[in-house]
């Protein structure tokens, strides 16, 4: 009996420290929005000195958000650039629309590549060898096919590139569009995304996605060049971790990574979460224990611990504290927003209560089946990211 008290006292202190530690999540996220996102550029290095830049973008298929998202970069206010077009197949509508922006840009300084070079089996990193062998700068840009850009965008990050700086990153955001679906992914990358995606880079644990970054080419280099991260999925999380294993540090642009893909559903950004999971399973074993980060889950292992030690009801308080942590990523949506959001608060509601209520399912369900789809590809992974490519017999 002595030892099941014990056991229980012990779940209870655990309880209270997952209350300090998401708690400190939730400030520490919403005053690093206020104070760091959505501010003005602060001009570090004089215009006419910032280092020049090799856009890489990889391309794959057409959406109707395709040509503008692109034509943003060829808009860009920078003294030194150039972008470097990759498509994989010859046969792929992306390279139409390219083609119509290299026209209508004369003056940029544009290249496409076709074919890219098989050198591992991600094939993002396939598609983009030939353009990095390419690189003519010493900064290079890596920024997915579904990002959109404002003129000042690649200022912003270049000022960012400080002397001990190896790498910049933009939190990932999504822009204004139609639709429920997009809500919920609004709502995602404005709440829970955030939290986690900027305590940990506060805290020092190195947390980057691949949607937009900007890193030194010598680093990657000395790493072994983009060939070196091609035997794994999740390429950014390698390609950051050899950046930081050198001794060198991320800063977050001011402005966000702002997704503008003009293909969207409920269903993709389940599958979405499913893949990203799985990944962060296969590298960071330690995910296992994710769920109880989540707003219903740690709601109700801190509800019991306040009832086993004062006896307060569980019910009662798990509904507080549910409310409380949907009020605080509302502020924190606005925060990342830099603003009201395009929809209702009711929309909010919803899609809030739907994206938490999927957690445990998409968790499960990446723990189910170890192989992802990805790019016309399906890939089973394997323990610490690397992944094999499932051919089709």
């Amino acid at each position: 009996m002595a030892l099941l008290d014990l056991a229980l006292q012990g779940f209870s202190i655990f309880g209270f420290l997952l209350f300090i530690v998401l708690w400190l999540m939730h400030l520490v996220s919403i005053i690093y929005v206020r104070l760091h996102l959505n501010k003005k550029t602060t001009e570090k290095v004089p215009y006419s000195k910032l280092a020049g830049v090799s856009l890489l973008k990889p391309l794959k298929g057409v959406d109707p958000n395709l040509i503008n998202n692109l034509e943003t970069f060829f808009e860009l206010d920078y003294p030194k650039y150039e972008i470097l077009l990759c498509v994989q197949d010859h046969d792929d509508p992306a390279i139409d629309v390219c083609k119509k922006l290299l026209g209508k840009y004369p003056n940029v300084d544009a290249r496409l590549f076709i074919g890219g070079k098989k050198v591992g089996i991600n094939p993002k990193i396939n598609n983009l060898m030939p353009a990095y062998e390419g690189a003519r700068y010493e900064l290079v840009w890596i920024c997915d096919s579904g990002i959109r850009v404002k003129p000042d965008t690649l200022t912003d990050m270049a000022n960012q590139m400080t002397e001990k700086v190896g790498l910049v990153h933009g939190l990932p955001y999504v822009a204004d569009r139609q639709g429920f679906a997009a809500t919920l992914e609004q709502v995602y990358f404005g709440t829970s995304h955030p939290r986690s995606y900027i305590s940990a880079n506060v805290t020092g644990i190195k947390c980057v996605t691949g949607m937009s970054c900007l890193m030194r080419k010598d680093i990657l280099d000395q790493a072994g060049g983009l060939i070196a991260f091609a035997q794994y999925i999740a390429e950014d999380y390698f390609m950051a971790k050899a950046i930081a294993d050198r001794g060198w540090k991320f800063s977050m642009a001011t402005q966000v990574a702002m997704q503008n893909s003009g293909s969207y559903s409920i269903a993709q950004f389940q599958s979405r979460m499913i893949r990203w999971a799985k990944l962060r399973i296969n590298m960071l074993p330690a995910t296992i224990i994710e769920p109880i980060s989540e707003c219903f889950v740690a709601s109700l292992l801190i509800g019991w611990a306040a009832h086993h030690v004062f006896r307060w009801d569980i019910m009662v308080f798990f509904l507080c504290h549910c409310l409380a942590w949907f009020i605080s990523d509302y502020i924190q949506l606005r925060g990342v927003q830099g603003g009201p959001p395009s929809f209702s608060k009711l929309d909010y509601a919803v899609a809030w209560f739907i994206r938490e209520s999927m957690t445990i399912q998409i968790f499960l369900s990446a723990l189910w089946d170890p192989t992802i789809s990805w790019r016309a590809g399906r890939y089973r992974l394997r323990c610490g990211g690397t992944a094999e490519e499932i051919l089709d017999v």
